[in-house]
């Protein structure tokens, strides 16, 4: 083996050891960033390394692929943090579309001379990515409301479903048993690209977030099968680790869900929640000004903030900051309770309350959170709807029932920052809104959190 051959190999283990410990790392707040700074470093090593292999005829067409690719992913990198879910989604998109191309690229230039194992592989490979491409331009289109974020449903419609990928699958089959029959390769493309759309669009709003997950898990798992195309060990190692963490978050978020995987792609979720929204009876609520609000908060020795997407939308978080560094100064503790559903990825809420700076050790998760409520003077819940629903809890008739939520109407006083009262993702109303102990703040988050600010910092909230 030449010098510059174990120099390549060296930088790629190198670069697999990076990978492992970014995903270790991005478990914690404190270490995300750290996790971020290894993965880029791993892959510009991976770049490197393929760039300085001996299997490249020319550069040209590599490099020009390289500033296509900046030119296009630069602007794409420039989204507010409510776009990031969509934003991620449309990644998944393009890497799977990368290799259901590779794919395709790899079985004509070898066919039919292809072993049955490679073979296996190169199928699983471009059926993969070929329904991940789709379905992630479905999820972005739905997370972006460019499609209806309502489950789209037809009688037969799982038939149909389970229907496609099994032609697929068959197909796969006959191209592994005879890779001369080379008619039927595009089928692998076409039925997967077709599938992907039938995949997500029955899928409601509220369960995007583990979509997002699982299709992250798909894209890792096609890298994985492209990796043993291209013998290459590195590819096998991250695509492994994207899959595997991808297909674990997916059951973490299920989970925090309440929900089953055959509930999340073929539940139709939304549909039974707006059936309930439609039923709901009319009730009465209490609502408070932000000089009432800053007052209650002000003699408040506990106060729990609860955020949501609904902070993410009105870019709250450094009002929200604000708001905690005057609390703080008066000697409040305060802490802020993190869904791992809220938002519409997850770790949505934490990378907001990190951008404003809030310490990691006052973000607390559901359990902890959830022992501490009752304790708690204030819940303060900021743009948060379904997670805080106690019809979770205690109805069993509610279509969210057994999704754990976080305890917010145990707490002494419980405030809710909201435009208005419209139901949350699920469709359902909230009975936390109508119990005698609850304020509803009427308004914009930013607006509203920032009035509050302003009215201790003129004196009406007098403290302790």
């Amino acid at each position: 083996m030449h010098t510059s051959e174990v120099i390549i190999q060296l930088g790629y283990l190198v670069a697999a050891i990076l990978f492992v410990l970014s995903l270790k790392w991005m478990s914690h707040p404190s270490t995300a960033r750290r996790s971020i700074r290894a993965a880029e470093l791993a892959i510009i090593i991976s770049v490197a390394g393929v760039m300085l292999g001996h299997d490249i005829v020319h550069y040209t067409w590599i490099i020009s692929a390289l500033a296509i690719g900046a030119l296009i992913g630069i602007p794409l990198g420039w989204v507010a943090m409510t776009a990031v879910p969509q934003r991620t989604a449309l990644s998944h998109a393009f890497g799977a579309l990368c290799v259901t191309i590779v794919g395709a690229v790899e079985f004509y230039l070898d066919a039919p001379n292809i072993p049955p194992f490679k073979m296996a592989v190169l199928c699983a490979e471009v059926i993969l990515g070929s329904l991940t491409f789709t379905g992630s331009l479905m999820a972005a289109g739905k997370l972006q409301e460019i499609l209806p974020q309502r489950p789209i449903t037809y009688k037969g419609q799982n038939i149909v479903n389970l229907a496609a990928l099994a032609v697929s699958l068959v197909v796969g089959i006959m191209l592994v048993v005879d890779p001369s029959r080379t008619w039927l390769f595009p089928v692998i493309i076409l039925v997967p690209l077709a599938f992907g759309v039938m995949l997500i669009i029955p899928i409601g709003g509220a369960d995007m977030p583990t979509v997002i997950s699982l299709l992250n898990a798909y894209a890792g798992m096609s890298a994985a099968a492209m990796g043993f195309v291209l013998n290459s060990k590195l590819l096998i190692i991250a695509g492994a680790l994207d899959g595997a963490s991808g297909l674990i978050l997916s059951i973490i978020m299920c989970k925090a869900m309440n929900r089953s995987f055959t509930n999340v792609l073929f539940g139709a979720f939304g549909q039974a929640a707006a059936a309930a929204a439609a039923s709901a009876e009319v009730r009465t609520h209490r609502s408070a000004t932000p000089e009432e609000a800053a007052q209650i908060l002000s003699v408040a020795n506990r106060v729990v903030v609860v955020p949501g997407y609904g902070m993410a939308v009105a870019q709250a978080q450094h009002k929200v900051r604000e708001l905690y560094d005057n609390l703080t100064k008066r000697g409040i503790d305060v802490k802020f309770a993190v869904h791992p559903v809220a938002g519409r990825m997850p770790g949505h809420m934490n990378v907001l309350l990190a951008e404003a700076n809030i310490p990691y050790d006052h973000m607390i998760e559901m359990d902890d959170a959830n022992s501490e409520m009752p304790q708690a003077d204030v819940a303060l819940v900021i743009g948060a709807n379904d997670v805080t629903n106690p019809a979770a809890r205690t109805d069993p008739s509610s279509p969210i029932y057994g999704m754990p939520v976080l305890d917010v109407d145990k707490a002494r006083t419980v405030m809710v920052v909201k435009r208005s009262m419209s139901p949350g993702f699920a469709g359902i109303d909230n009975p936390l809104y109508y119990i005698d102990r609850t304020l509803m703040l009427f308004g914009d988050a930013k607006g509203f959190v920032g009035s509050i600010v302003g009215e201790m910092a003129n004196g009406n909230g007098h403290g302790h």
